[in-house]
């Protein structure tokens, strides 16, 4: 399987898995939506005004999970992470009250309370998971090895004093400790030099 083959394949594969969250996100969402809406009525909020609150509730959920994977390593990040922490406690427990206050009397208070409790924190977990799958990858670092250009186009740095131990050694026949002494450098550092590929003149590079 070639390179671009494996990036076409991943990139399938993250777009099934975005479409995945999002839809359950949507429908955690909603759920979630519908009894905060309800529980604003019951506690006095006008039935016109009542979808305002669960979008305050749950949007700092998803506003602030952004934040947290925006600033991540960043000092400021503590801030998204509080509201992070205060919006799903009281999404998670205005879920709770509602589905005690709403459920048939033979349903137990802790089972309905358990169930509201599911869509909060699946909302709170897959928007998360979105945001990840949908930050690009770290471009690869480009590679440093001898004869290799960097990623601006450059070729690679060369020693200063390199390229006079080359012409040193080739045309006067110098040694290693020689040459160090000459540069004012450690043998070791001279013998380096020449245990990667010789320089190349560009002058007298040799074309196909």
């Amino acid at each position: 399987m070639t390179p671009a083959t494996r990036t076409r394949g991943g990139r399938v594969a993250v777009a099934t898995a975005v479409a995945g969250t999002v839809f359950i996100a949507a429908g955690a969402f909603w759920l979630s939506f519908t009894a905060l809406a309800d529980l604003a009525r019951r506690s006095g909020v006008d039935a016109g005004q009542a979808w305002a609150w669960p979008l305050i509730v749950d949007g700092i959920i998803v506003v602030s999970t952004v934040a947290v994977v925006a600033l991540a390593g960043q000092r400021s990040a503590w801030y998204p992470w509080a509201l992070l922490a205060a919006g799903a406690v009281v999404s998670v427990t205005a879920n709770a009250i509602h589905a005690v206050v709403a459920a048939d009397a033979d349903v137990p208070s802790v089972l309905a309370a358990s169930v509201a409790a599911v869509p909060p924190l699946v909302l709170l977990a897959i928007t998360h998971l979105t945001v990840i799958l949908t930050r690009p990858l770290p471009a690869p670092e480009p590679s440093r090895e001898s004869g290799e250009e960097t990623a601006t186009g450059a070729p690679p740095l060369i020693p200063a004093g390199r390229e006079e131990a080359v012409l040193l050694r080739e045309e006067e026949g110098w040694s290693n400790k020689q040459i160090a002494r000459h540069l004012g450098v450690h043998p070791s550092t001279v013998g380096r030099w020449f245990a990667r590929p010789a320089l190349t003149d560009p002058d007298t590079e040799e074309t196909p």
